[in-house]
């Protein structure tokens, strides 16, 4: 039985590396604005980006381009440039949303597979159909598709791949075809430059015509966020996914979230899928792990639920907030040291969340790392630098390396509980 695929973001080299680590089979990330999320296309470069290729390949995975975006008549020249240059680097797949750009890519890049994005809005066998004829190897459903619907396309198109996303922001409108942040700022959605409006807090008004009275219809002074929805946790029903045979892939979104955010969701989503085909599937675990992220509180999405069957898809109190636990620092590339993300202090116990558990207790002058209940921690005796300079604390924006006890894998997480 062939597994279904982990498919991480990567909003730069090191979530890239990150997300790598800790289990993701593929990821998926772009260069400039023709992919959806500009400022995470910022962080690559031409040749970071081809770097970044070399390196998941070497690893085995694959990487997938982002090229979604809906281009104006003014960007298809530059556009062509563009999928010529990444085409060159060989990636594994091209990630398109509008159809001219699948022409485009069969022209430039004929040997380049093509995905189709959740922009393309596929919520049924006739539509999936089209695509497929038009050379889609696979569809990212929209979000709005039901699984029973998903084994129906899968019935009649068995040869056509089936990408699913499981976690990640959701979008106020229909597959994220949203005109507020156009309106409002002039910066459009569908062309990577999303200013998620959806998200700010808004102070509702009504309106008498006869008599021109203006007032509140929410008497809270802080507003309320309206259009905020909840972000899609389906970790609960990764088990139920995968027994129906026909997704082939499961997506995680967040190519502008936290280092830890990509960490932690590709090490939940990897251990819900192993524990799966291993019969030691766990619930419990994955939403508690899940829940240390900062989110803006969790729904189940439409795949398994229709809409009108959930009423609590809303955040209507705020557009984010902190998770369970807070990161304090994270291990650098060499694992010989970390850097700070908040206050570190000696003699204080941090929990370790690691990429894989290929380590040893140490006691040693720099500090402890010990396992208890299954969990590793680490406990500096000294903050010291390597050129020995030692600290009784270190702040967040700190960029002097604390050495570690024992050299750690890269990428490890030093986290504790909120209060």
């Amino acid at each position: 039985m062939i597994k279904t695929e982990l498919l991480s973001p990567a909003g730069n080299f090191e979530k890239l590396k990150i997300a790598l680590a800790y289990g993701a089979d593929a990821v998926y990330g772009g260069v400039s604005h023709f992919s959806l999320r500009i400022r995470s296309g910022k962080e690559f470069t031409y040749e970071s980006f081809e770097e970044a290729i070399k390196y998941t390949h070497k690893m085995g995975k694959k990487i997938y381009v982002t090229v979604n975006g809906f281009p104006f008549n003014a960007q298809i020249e530059l556009l062509k440039k563009h999928i010529k240059k990444v085409a060159d680097m060989n990636p594994d797949a091209f990630i398109v949303a509008a159809p001219g750009v699948i022409k485009l890519v069969h022209e430039i890049a004929p040997h380049i597979p093509i995905h189709l994005s959740t922009q393309a809005n596929v919520l049924n066998y006739l539509d999936a159909q089209v695509f497929y004829d038009m050379g889609v190897k696979r569809i990212v459903a929209a979000r709005e598709v039901s699984l029973k619907d998903l084994v129906e396309i899968k019935k009649r198109i068995p040869k056509l791949e089936i990408e699913a996303f499981v976690h990640g922001s959701m979008c106020f409108a229909y597959s994220g075809r949203c005109l507020i942040s156009s309106v409002q700022s002039g910066r459009v959605s569908n062309r990577g430059s999303c200013a998620n409006d959806c998200r700010f807090p808004y102070t509702m008004y009504a309106k008498n015509e006869e008599t021109g009275t203006l007032f509140k219809v929410e008497e809270d002074a802080a507003g309320t966020h309206i259009m905020n929805a909840k972000d899609l946790n389906l970790s609960a029903h990764v088990d139920e996914i995968l027994k129906s045979g026909v997704v082939d892939a499961l997506k995680i979104e967040g190519r502008t979230k936290s280092s830890y955010y990509v960490g932690i969701t590709a090490k939940t989503y990897r251990s819900a899928i192993d524990d799966f085909y291993n019969n030691k599937f766990n619930t419990q675990k994955y939403v508690e792990e899940l829940n240390s992220t900062k989110n803006r509180g969790f729904s189940d999405g439409y795949l398994v639920s229709r809409p009108y069957e959930k009423n609590n898809d809303q955040n209507l109190e705020h557009s984010i907030s902190e998770g369970t636990h807070q990161v304090y620092a994270e291990v650098c590339a060499d694992g010989k040291s970390v850097l700070s993300k908040d206050k570190l202090e000696p003699n204080v116990e941090y929990e370790l969340v690691l990429p894989h558990e290929d380590i040893d207790e140490v006691n040693n002058e720099i500090g402890i790392i010990k396992k208890d209940d299954g969990k590793w921690s680490i406990k500096f005796k000294e903050l010291k630098t390597s050129k020995g300079k030692v600290y009784e604390s270190i702040h967040s924006g700190n960029t002097n390396a604390i050495v570690t006890p024992c050299d750690l894998p890269a990428y490890t997480f030093l986290r504790k509980k909120t209060n």
